[in-house]
């Protein structure tokens, strides 16, 4: 191991106190970063400072969170989102089929602007893609957080976040869609002038199990007026149906099928 002179170490100390990152000063004194990051853990103890991660939460720091990303990152998270929070282990995991980039894209651009300081990356899985963002306090961003399954627990929106639903309603029915909806052509027949003929028609689909998370979802449609309908599958009613041609039409406008 090597040993650094007492003096570089106070050189050192002095320029973090200063406010210099721990990478500029192992930059500037040819000292490995690590050196550097020991010596401040070093003289944090020293002085009894308790280190806290830096972080731009604004449930902490007061402020609103950015209204339009918040809604659809929320509807992704009510959708296929969940938190990891463990003593050491702190990220939100939004999972996206890998056959839609852009929507990936759309899921981490939104993690960024609810929180721009976690550092973001992206888990490639087979047929999925994991949208990654860490940091201890996406909890208090998304305090629907929970042990279980989230169909097996209450899921209700706070005040605050049902201000920023109300406000932006399209883009949580938006993050609804891209995550457990889709945009499908259904068909039928019918019999004119004794001849049968087919009709195609497009529809808008939302499956899951919480009756909670479809509530959420039923709400904002309404909200928006858009005619929606529960259609069930196996005596369970788990989907909801948006099949009449103006409702869809207004879903091709502000959703649209996912890209």
């Amino acid at each position: 191991m090597t040993k650094h002179a007492p003096s570089l170490r106070r050189e050192a100390l002095a320029l973090l106190h200063q406010g210099a990152t721990n990478q500029s000063v192992a930059k500037r004194l040819s000292v490995p970063p690590g050196t550097v990051d020991w010596w401040l853990h070093r003289d944090r103890k020293a002085r009894g400072i308790a280190y806290e991660h830096p972080h731009d939460c604004p449930r902490c720091a007061g402020r609103d969170p950015d209204g339009p990303a918040y809604a659809y990152l929320l509807g992704l998270y009510l959708g296929d989102g969940h938190i990891i929070s463990k003593p050491r282990h702190h990220h939100l995991t939004i999972s996206c089929t890998s056959a839609y980039p852009g929507l990936i894209d759309e899921a981490e651009a939104a993690a960024r602007a609810v929180m721009a300081m976690p550092s973001t990356n992206r888990v490639r899985r087979q047929g999925c893609t994991e949208v990654k963002s860490y940091s201890s306090h996406w909890p208090c961003l998304l305090p629907q957080h929970g042990p279980g399954k989230k169909h097996e627990r209450r899921i209700t929106l706070e005040g605050w976040q049902r201000t920023i639903t109300e406000a932006h309603p399209w883009k949580l029915i938006r993050g609804l869609v891209h995550s457990d909806g889709c945009r499908v052509t259904n068909w039928t027949t019918r019999t004119v002038a004794g001849r049968r003929k087919r009709y195609e028609y497009p529809r808008y689909l939302f499956t899951n199990k919480s009756d909670d998370i479809r509530r959420v979802f039923t709400d904002a449609l309404t909200r928006v007026g858009v005619e929606w309908a529960t259609l069930a599958r196996d005596g369970e009613p788990f989907n909801v149906s948006v099949a009449r041609r103006a409702s869809v039409a207004l879903m091709d406008v502000h959703v649209g099928p996912k890209c």
